[in-house]
């Protein structure tokens, strides 16, 4: 049923969570974004919000509403002003254009978890500088109750189950370890498709199948009654 690949930067698990209803990814998108905005005015002008420095070049002057229409829908995104309205983010232009990396990036901190690093990771491919952690440690602390409030969601009545696995190389314990994602799709009675949730584990042995449906129905997943 699983089939191992090399390749563990664009896998395929993480293609079928961007694809089949993955709620959650349009509002992490907005907060990485808005993150990502905000780092590039702190080094447009030599300083953080609120910091006083001899090396600032000019003063924030709060934020302006935009609304972006992506393939996942409408972003409210909040775009940084500085005084001078000499500043414009790069990275808002980036981010739309590399939205595919961006949703892989957003759906592999679902399958291995959020972490400051991940975070930092991408929004310094976004701003294209670096970052430090602490300018991106609230927006990974965001990321997660986000992403953990979408993995404990309460589930429902769904008509058909599909399970599927693939072998990823997951770091564990300071080791890299291949484990299998198993990854459960659900279709409602209105035939939409949604990511139910997604496990890892050590292999596809049964008792890992088992404690796996179990967390679903426990969060309420049931078929016809």
């Amino acid at each position: 049923m699983a089939q191992h690949t090399q390749d563990s930067s664009i896998i395929d698990a993480v293609e079928l969570l961007k694809d089949n209803g993955f709620d959650a990814l349009a509002e992490a998108v907005t907060v990485l974004m808005n993150t990502a905005m905000v780092a590039e005015r702190s080094e447009h002008l030599g300083a953080r919000p609120y910091e006083r420095t001899e090396e600032r070049r000019g003063c924030a002057n709060g934020f302006k509403a935009k609304t972006v229409k992506t393939r996942l829908g409408e972003l409210p995104l909040r775009v940084p002003q500085t005084r001078d309205c000499e500043f414009y983010p790069q990275s808002l232009e980036k981010g739309l254009r590399s939205e595919r990396a961006l949703l892989l990036s957003i759906a592999e901190m679902y399958v291995q978890g959020v972490s400051t690093r991940r975070v930092k990771r991408i929004v310094e491919e976004l701003c294209g500088m670096d970052v430090s952690s602490t300018q991106v440690s609230r927006a990974a602390v965001e990321l997660d109750k986000l992403l953990s409030a979408w993995r404990e969601r309460e589930l429902g009545q769904y008509r058909y189950l599909f399970l599927d696995a693939q072998y990823e190389k997951v770091r564990q314990g300071g080791q890299v370890l291949d484990a299998a994602v198993l990854i459960a799709c659900g279709v409602d009675a209105d035939g939409r498709r949604d990511v139910l949730g997604c496990s890892v584990s050590l292999s596809e042995a049964e008792v890992h199948w088992r404690a796996f449906l179990s967390e679903l129905k426990d969060r309420g997943l049931y078929g016809r009654r």
